[in-house]
């Protein structure tokens, strides 16, 4: 029996990169997952057909985290599905790195809307849903403490998770419901592959103390410790998944 039997999970953005890989460890730990996705529906199905190859359960369900109607028919598809929630992994997020010369109000605008405004819609949503020894866990970034130049929009939505994720634990811990987050350092994904290599990524790499690129699974494994009730005792917490890297 895994650790997270008879639990079902929700994970935003798990069509690829480091949610797909946390979809895939908490059904390899028991869980039925809701994959869920924004516009790659092939890489969702990609998902949840290798969670089910290997017995577990999981639906894909599409949805805009940044839409509250497609948050709300997300939740409503999980308990159609299901029947109900114990985790959510608020793991959607887009990223852009530019200058400050170069920064624009659509690219501010895509990234809050996203990473923060997202997080909260779907937070809101869950904790409808969501009962006594339920856990949220929210993805950050080293990159919100780590402050890379080039990356003032992104390091503010990150450092905006974090903050997020102590407030939401002092609203929902009387509900018995624990949020966490945790703050990667850089992962090998679809999205970053085309900067391994680069003069950035070499100096974070070299900056890093296990000497490496991370990868979806040195995440995914503390995802499933914090939807476990191992971490029943861990609340408003950010853990680093960063190799070192500070």
């Amino acid at each position: 029996m895994g650790r997270l039997t008879n639990k079902v999970a929700v994970v935003t953005g798990a069509s690829k990169g480091i949610g797909s890989g946390i979809a895939r460890g908490l059904a390899a730990e028991g869980a039925a997952v809701v994959v869920n996705y924004a516009s790659s529906k092939e890489g969702a199905e990609k998902v949840v057909a290798e969670i089910e190859a290997k017995g577990g359960k999981a639906v894909a369900v599409q949805g805009d985290v940044a839409n509250a109607a497609d948050v709300e028919r997300l939740f409503a598809e999980t308990k159609r599905a299901f029947g109900r929630l114990d985790v959510l992994v608020n793991n959607a997020g887009v990223y852009d790195f530019a200058p400050l010369d170069d920064v624009t109000e659509k690219q501010f605008h895509r990234l809050f809307d996203t990473n923060v405004l997202g997080t909260i819609l779907v937070t809101r949503e869950a904790a409808k849903y969501l009962g006594e020894g339920g856990s949220v866990i929210n993805i950050g970034s080293v990159a919100s403490t780590d402050t890379p130049a080039a990356s003032a929009v992104y390091s503010a939505t990150k450092a905006a998770v974090s903050a997020l994720t102590g407030v939401l634990a002092k609203e929902l811990g009387p509900r018995k419901i624990r949020v966490n987050s945790i703050n990667p350092g850089p992962v090998e994904t679809e999205g970053t592959s085309g900067a391994i290599g680069s003069d950035f990524m070499n100096n974070l790499v070299a900056r890093t103390p296990l000497g490496r690129i991370g990868q979806p699974e040195d995440i995914a494994p503390v995802a499933v410790f914090l939807a476990s009730d191992e971490s029943g005792w861990l609340t408003g917490e950010t853990l680093l998944a960063s190799g070192g890297l500070r």
